[in-house]
């Protein structure tokens, strides 16, 4: 039954987030199309519910041609790649806000695993990527607030962003979100929901295990707390 509510919940807080925010995200608009490449949003197909694909809406904050210049497939601090207003938007997360169109469509819910493409969900262990899609993407979810800094451990892992990615990253990321899976319920959405607002206002904080004392311990070099 949560999930036909928690579909219920996405209609109706992605509707009256895009409402609420219109007067964030119209300047949002403007910006880009002044600073950036003339375009405002970025359309990537992702992998969603049930290992289906779809095309996920983002402020874009890169270069056009992104994906074949110097810095590969991850995104690191100090990228030449990212667009001036952009690396503010990733900072904040503001780039992930068109995310709500999404979510108001049904592609994806306000909580859940980040959607991705092949090259990112291909180094999960295979039986996370079984199971990792059995509910849909998310806007936020555990393995988000926890690497809420990827970009950071990517840039200071002293070895290639990929193999970082694949050795340490894929395979916490996975057990974080089967352990939302086990843990699904409203009041697991609605604290992840206020520990994503809470770590944007304190990053350093460890209200996060507190809260969920059973997390899955995650051994990854660089990532604190």
């Amino acid at each position: 039954m949560y999930r036909v509510f928690k579909r219920f919940l996405d209609v109706v807080l992605s509707g009256l987030a895009l409402l609420v925010l219109a007067p964030l995200l119209v300047p949002v608009c403007v910006g880009l199309l002044l600073t950036g490449e003339h375009y405002v949003f970025y359309f990537q197909e992702r992998i969603g519910f049930k290992n289906k694909r779809f095309f996920i809406w983002k402020f874009a904050t890169m270069l056009k041609a992104s994906p074949s210049l110097a810095g590969g497939l991850h995104t690191t601090r100090r990228d030449p790649r990212v667009l001036p207003m952009g690396r503010f938007l990733r900072m904040t997360k503001i780039n992930e806000l068109p995310q709500l169109v999404n979510i108001f469509k049904g592609d994806m819910s306000i909580v859940g695993p980040r959607p991705l493409v092949d090259k990112t969900f291909d180094p999960y262990p295979r039986h996370v990527r079984e199971k990792i899609y059995n509910v849909k993407p998310g806007l936020t979810g555990i393995g988000s607030i926890v690497f809420r800094d990827e970009e950071r451990l990517l840039s200071e892992c002293g070895m290639g962003a990929s193999e970082f990615y694949g050795r340490y990253i894929a395979p916490a990321k996975g057990e974080l979100e089967l352990w939302y899976q086990r843990r699904f319920s409203l009041w697991t959405d609605m604290m992840l929901i206020f520990l994503t607002a809470w770590v944007i206002v304190f990053p350093k904080s460890k209200l996060l295990h507190r809260v969920f004392r059973d997390l899955p311990e995650v051994e990854v070099p660089g990532l604190g707390g």
